[in-house]
């Protein structure tokens, strides 16, 4: 199993001027369009026009290049957490942005590492730290909000209902190959977050 564990800041030398980022924006592409299992750095650096000893000395490993390229990946950055007066919304807002759900890249990143996040506990890992982990402290704290504000009925399980558009959206994303919209998120909120959140079922 690759080692990518050391997720913490690293010292390895760093590539000089924007040549990083030209480096990590290669493997972004790549990954979304060979998926993870077909990348290889020579692919990188044929695409990056760099050399293969540029990238090792940077990343000893394609599973801590490929995180670090998705952590910082320019076409999904984390959602802005926007405090809109609503739980509505808040997720309409960190849903439906640049890195939300209707965003290409962050679905595409998706696609191309869903079958080795299963099979590579230690990409999993990093990815859950790196990408995962950000994402979801925004939407806790929008649910916080919305119990604060009294959105949210008690006795609701609140961290089950946090997961259930994300859930929602992979599966229409990739059980079912339908590319999540505006109108299919607004309709999971409409017809499923919110009755649920006021412990009621949709109509």
């Amino acid at each position: 199993m690759t080692d990518v564990a050391a997720l913490g800041p690293r010292h390895r030398p760093r590539v000089e001027g924007g040549r990083e980022d030209e480096i990590l924006d290669a493997t972004v592409e790549l990954v979304a369009e060979l998926g993870y299992d077909r990348l290889t750095m020579d692919a990188v650096a044929t695409a990056a026009k760099a050399s293969k000893a540029t990238l090792y000395r940077r990343w000893s490993t394609k599973a801590e290049l490929v995180v670090d390229a998705v952590s910082r990946a320019k076409g999904c950055p984390v959602p802005d957490d926007i405090d809109t007066g609503s739980l509505r919304g808040d997720l309409i807002s960190i849903s439906c942005c640049e890195g939300g759900f209707t965003s290409e890249m962050p679905m595409s990143l998706m696609a191309g590492l869903l079958t080795a996040l299963h099979r590579d506990n230690e990409l999993e890992r990093a990815f859950q730290e790196r990408f995962v982990a950000p994402r979801q402290a925004v939407v806790a704290r929008v649910y916080e909000r919305a119990v604060g504000r009294g959105e949210i009925a008690a006795g609701v399980d609140v961290e089950l209902l946090s997961q259930t558009l994300p859930a929602l959206m992979i599966h229409y994303s990739f059980i079912l190959g339908i590319e999540p919209t505006d109108e299919l998120v607004l309709r999971v909120i409409d017809n499923v977050i919110l009755p649920a959140a006021r412990g009621s079922q949709a109509s």
